[in-house]
């Protein structure tokens, strides 16, 4: 299949390329020895910058066996005046590769900037939240604080206002029994009473209703014609009397089971 194929195509099982051993022979220079320091995966296989630099050497081994002999006074100055126009050529194509590579190293400088930046920035976020969230909890408990506060003014001002002439009452029981919602029957737990503490103080807990000895013991002591209990079936009311008149609940009662039928 089409995922077989893929999973397992000779592309992922492919080794470098074999380079065999080879002898040169003497008195040749061939043109391959050139790109001997290209290698798999380091110039090979060849792009756009390795097919520059094969035009290079080949224009140079071209310009080299054009540049004049050495004999005569002209034929030097000459090849004195081409070798310095080769050399500008070089150096500005020196300057060129260099400004490349300084605008390459710009731009992953800027990459790496740019994610300083925004990992700065993610950092920044993530402490200005903490820092708002603390405060938001700072506030929550002073506003929590001041309801408290305003809670506990208020029940003084109410309890205050109940004695606004400062005179001393005496405890009314008669009234606080005749109160429902007074002290007496709701306490509050705000001074200290909680009634589900003691909640199972009035429980009754007895050994022979608890246990299942206790139980076989209350059993045996009960008389059995208690356990044995005789239900009589009622008898049926009488709806006729001794004349042979039928009473009203029992001609309604005849209808109604005629209705039912």
């Amino acid at each position: 299949t089409l995922g077989t194929q893929t999973d397992y195509r000779d592309g992922e099982a492919q080794t470098d390329p074999y380079s065999p051993e080879y002898i040169v022979r003497s008195g040749s220079v061939p043109e391959i020895l050139t790109l001997a320091t290209l290698t798999w995966g380091r110039g090979l296989p060849a792009g756009q910058a390795e097919m520059e630099i094969i035009d290079r050497i080949r224009e140079k081994l071209a310009w080299e066996a054009a540049l004049p002999p050495m004999d005569s006074p002209s034929n030097t100055a000459k090849r004195l005046k081409m070798m310095e126009a080769m050399e500008r050529k070089e150096w500005a194509y020196r300057e060129e590769e260099i400004d490349k590579l300084q605008k390459v190293q710009m731009e992953v400088f800027k990459k790496l900037l740019r994610r300083r930046e925004e990992n700065q920035n993610e950092l920044d976020a993530k402490r200005l939240y903490n820092h708002w969230q603390n405060h938001q909890k700072a506030k929550e408990e002073k506003i929590k604080k001041i309801q408290h506060d305003c809670a506990l003014m208020l029940r003084k001002l109410i309890a205050k206002r109940k004695n606004l002439m400062g005179k001393l009452e005496r405890r009314d029981i008669i009234k606080e029994y005749n109160d429902f919602s007074s002290p007496v029957y709701a306490p509050l737990s705000r001074i200290g009473f909680f009634p589900d503490n003691n909640s199972d103080y009035y429980a009754v807990k007895n050994f022979y209703l608890n246990t299942f000895a206790g139980l076989c013991e209350l059993e045996e002591s009960v008389q059995h014609s208690v356990s044995r209990l005789k239900i009589k079936a009622p008898k049926p009311k009488c709806t006729i009397t001794k004349t042979g008149f039928i009473k009203r609940s029992g001609r309604l009662e005849a209808v109604l089971e005629q209705v039912h039928q």
